[in-house]
C-alpha cells in the first residue's frame, strides 16, 4: 500500500537533506563521541538519552488486534548537539527488522531497553540527522511491580497506549524523557471496522484500501513522549467544536452505550479552567474511554484515556488540568511529578468550591485533620522515591501545598501565579525550584521554609 507523508514531516524531512554537512557522509568530525544513554533522571536514570534532541516523530503503525502483530515504522528527525559517534534511542518494542541514519542502513545493537546506533559517518553538532527503524512483532506492556502496567497494552478488541512515566519505549524507539519534547506525526492502518485514534487532530479523511484503513493524526505542538496516545478498537466516537478547539471523544460501546456527558462536560471544563489557567495549550481537547484493564485514567495529551467507566466530573477535572500542568508544563525531572499531582488535584478542589461543592478551605481542613500517625505523613511529596511515584501523598499533600501557598500569599496573588506559571514555563519543562522562584516574584515574599516544610519534611505541617 501506498502511502502520502503529511506535509509536516515531508517539509522537515526536506530541511534535513538541504543541510550540506548531513548530506556529506563522509565528512564526519573527527572528535566524535557516544552519546550518553539516559538523561539522568534521578528515578530513571536511563530513560532519555544525551547527545540530540528530537525534532519530530514520524510513526508509521499497521495493527492487527485479532493477532496482536504490529508491523511499524518509526522516523525520527533529530538535532545532534554534540559530535557523535553513537546514539541510543530507549526500546522495549518487538524485533528490529532495519534500521538505517541519513538514509543509509547503520549497524546497531538491542539489549534491554537500550538501542544503540552507530551511524557510518559521525554526526556533527547542531546538523539534523534522519533515523528510520522498522519492527514487527507484538508489542507487550511493561509490568513494574511498583508502578503498574502502563505502555503499549492489548486489549480484547485492539490496544491502548497509556505511557507514563516511560512506556513510550514499549512500542516506538524514543528519547523517552518529558525534557526531550517534539511533534508527531501518527499513522494507523487496522482492518476495517476497526477504529483508530492518536493525540492531537485528524489529518484529512481515513482511507480505506485492501480491506483496512488508515488515519494519519497530527500533533503539531511539543509532547512529551509519555503523553502520545493511540487507542484502538470498537468505538462510539463524537466530534464537534468548542470555540476553536476540535473536541473527540471515544467509548468503547462495552463500558456505556452512552457517553453519560464526557464530550459536553469536556468542553465545559476545559472553558472553565482556562479561564483560571490561561489559555488552552493545544489545539483539541476530549477523551477516550476504553476497557483496557490498568485502573487507572491518563492524562494523555488532548485526550485523556479513562478505564473501564465513564469519568466522573471531577475525574474529567482532574485530567484536563493536567493539559496545562503537567503536560504544558512537563516535570524537569520524575522527582517534581507533584507539580503534575498536585495541581490537578488542587484544580478538583477549586472546581468543588466555584459549583457548589466543598471549598479549597474544607478539604485542606479535613485532611490536615488526620492524625500525625497517619501514612499520608510519612512521604514528603517533593521527593516520594521512584517506587511511589503515584502515592496518594502525591496528589493530596501536593494540592495542600498549594492551598498552604493561596493561604500565605492571599488569592490574588495565587491565581496570579497559576497563571503567570502556566504561560513562562508553556510546552517547557520546569523544576519546584522554578515555581519557588516564581512564586516569590508574584508575592515579594520568602517562601523557602513554607515549600520545605510541605514537600520535603516528614510528619504533618503546621497550618499556615
Amino acid at each position: 500500500m501506498r502511502r502520502t507523508r503529511p506535509l509536516l514531516i515531508t517539509a522537515l524531512i526536506g530541511s534535513l537533506l538541504l543541510a550540506p554537512a548531513a548530506a556529506d557522509a563522509s565528512a564526519g568530525p573527527p572528535d566524535a563521541v557516544p552519546g550518553a544513554s539516559g538523561v539522568g533522571d534521578p528515578y530513571l536514570p536511563l530513560a532519555g538519552n544525551g547527545g540530540y534532541d528530537v525534532v519530530h516523530y514520524d510513526l508509521d503503525l499497521d495493527y492487527t488486534p485479532a493477532t496482536r502483530q504490529l508491523k511499524a515504522t518509526a522516523r525520527i528527525l533529530a538535532k545532534a548537539t554534540e559530535n557523535l559517534s553513537r546514539f541510543n534511542l530507549d526500546y522495549q518494542g518487538p524485533p528490529i527488522t532495519s534500521v538505517s541514519v541519513n538514509g543509509r542502513r547503520a549497524p546497531y545493537v538491542h539489549e534491554g531497553g537500550e538501542l544503540v546506533i552507530s551511524p557510518r559517518s559521525a554526526l556533527r553538532k547542531r546538523v539534523p540527522f534522519l533515523v528510520e527503524v522498522s519492527y514487527a512483532g507484538s508489542p507487550q506492556a511493561i509490568d513494574d511491580p511498583a508502578l503498574g502496567v502502563y505502555g503499549w497494552v492489548p486489549t480484547d478488541d485492539g490496544a491502548a497506549v497509556l505511557s507514563e512515566p516511560d512506556g513510550a519505549r514499549s512500542w516506538y524507539p524514543v528519547n523517552d524523557h518529558p525534557t526531550d519534547k517534539a511533534s508527531y506525526s501518527i499513522r494507523l492502518t487496522v482492518p476495517d471496522g476497526v477504529t483508530a485514534l492518536a493525540s492531537g487532530e485528524p489529518l484529512g479523511r481515513a482511507v480505506s484500501r485492501g480491506g483496512r484503513t488508515t488515519s494519519t493524526w497530527v500533533s503539531r505542538e511539543p509532547t512529551a513522549s509519555y503523553l502520545v496516545t493511540v487507542a484502538i478498537g470498537e468505538f462510539t466516537v463524537e466530534r464537534s467544536r468548542t470555540k476553536s478547539l476540535l473536541n473527540i471523544t471515544a467509548i468503547d460501546p462495552k463500558v456505556s452505550a452512552t457517553d453519560g456527558g464526557l464530550h459536553q462536560t469536556t468542553a465545559t471544563v476545559t472553558d472553565w479552567a482556562a479561564g483560571l489557567f490561561g489559555r488552552y495549550p493545544f489545539s483539541s481537547i476530549g477523551g477516550i474511554v476504553d476497557k483496557v484493564g490498568v485502573g487507572y485514567a491518563l492524562e494523555t495529551q488532548t485526550r485523556p484515556i479513562y478505564d473501564g467507566r465513564l469519568p466522573s466530573t471531577s475525574l474529567i477535572v482532574h485530567e484536563m488540568a493536567h493539559q496545562w500542568y503537567g503536560n504544558s508544563v512537563s516535570p524537569a525531572t520524575w522527582r517534581e511529578i507533584w507539580l503534575n499531582e498536585g495541581f490537578a488535584t488542587y484544580a478538583e478542589w477549586l472546581w468543588s468550591e466555584q459549583h457548589g461543592g466543598d471549598s479549597a478551605q474544607a478539604r485542606f481542613d479535613r485532611i490536615h485533620a488526620r492524625p500525625d500517625t497517619d501514612p499520608l505523613w510519612r512521604r514528603p511529596p517533593g521527593d516520594p522515591g521512584r517506587d511511589d511515584l503515584f502515592t496518594g501523598a502525591v496528589y493530596s499533600r501536593g494540592a495542600m501545598t498549594l492551598h498552604a501557598l493561596r493561604q500565605t500569599i492571599g488569592d490574588e496573588r495565587f491565581f496570579t501565579l497559576l497563571k503567570r506559571w502556566a504561560a513562562e514555563f508553556r510546552h517547557r519543562t520546569a523544576s519546584t525550584a522554578d515555581l519557588l522562584a516564581l512564586a516569590e516574584k508574584v508575592s515579594g515574599k520568602e517562601l523557602d521554609a513554607l515549600f520545605t516544610a510541605w514537600l520535603y519534611t516528614s510528619g504533618k505541617p503546621a497550618r499556615p
